[in-house]
């Protein structure tokens, strides 16, 4: 809902608008759009909603710590100075929306780089080829480490053993310096995981859950020893 209407804004900003005729006559796309922004200001509120009745029902004694429960807070402050509106509180969860969900994608793209679900992958050359300096016959079975290249300094520096997340700020493609080999945790070209994008939302709706209830800590006994049991585990 919220990608929809994003589209639609950026659509709209490059249209010319004449004052006069816009307030007597409403396009197709902003009457969609304003039809969006009523819909995501009802979501937002029946989850606001949520949280005022646990804390009128005794469940909570407050909105919580969490960004929506400032937000909750400022918007039921007794100063007025301090209160924020209700067009303030759907605006700022927009903002967060989107932001999150960039900050959460580079999160999983560089856990996958250190750390994906496999280390190597299996391909069958179906005929003679020439790779590199190499001539590959046919029927013959190749495994192409993606472990290694996922922590090859030439593409991905110095540092290539630290957890960054800020290496895919600008997107994969940049990450990797515009190499597609470079970063393949789920297969490459046409015979790559028909279920990562599946896995990818699922992990995101997990994360989302498991934040929400839990406070994740590193226990002192962790021994950092990843192992490999069909799929690379910690």
């Amino acid at each position: 809902m919220l990608d929809k209407s994003t589209i639609i804004v950026s659509q709209n900003l490059s249209k010319t608008r004449i004052p006069l005729i816009s307030k007597l006559w409403k396009s197709t796309d902003l009457l969609e759009s304003e039809k969006l922004a009523k819909e995501i200001q009802d979501r937002v509120m029946k989850i606001v909603k949520k949280k005022e009745d646990k804390v009128v029902n005794g469940e909570f004694n407050s909105f919580g710590n969490d960004f929506l429960g400032l937000l909750v807070n400022a918007y039921h402050d007794s100063d007025e100075k301090n209160r924020i509106s209700l067009e303030d509180l759907v605006a700022e969860c927009k903002t967060f929306y989107f932001a999150g969900q960039e900050t959460m994608t580079m999160i999983i793209n560089e856990t996958l780089r250190l750390y994906g679900p496999t280390t190597v992958l299996q391909r069958t050359v179906i005929r003679e080829i020439q790779l590199g300096k190499l001539l590959l016959p046919a029927n013959i079975d190749i495994l192409p480490l993606n472990i290694g290249l996922h922590r090859d300094p030439h593409f991905w520096g110095n540092d290539v053993h630290h957890f960054k997340l800020e290496r895919f700020a600008e997107g994969i493609a940049k990450a990797t310096n515009y190499t597609a080999a470079a970063f393949f945790p789920f297969g490459l070209g046409p015979r790559s995981c028909v279920g990562m994008t599946f896995s990818m939302i699922e992990t995101k709706i997990a994360l989302s859950m498991i934040l929400q209830r839990y406070t994740i800590t590193l226990s002192p006994a962790y021994v950092h020893s990843p192992i490999l049991i069909l799929t690379l585990r910690p």
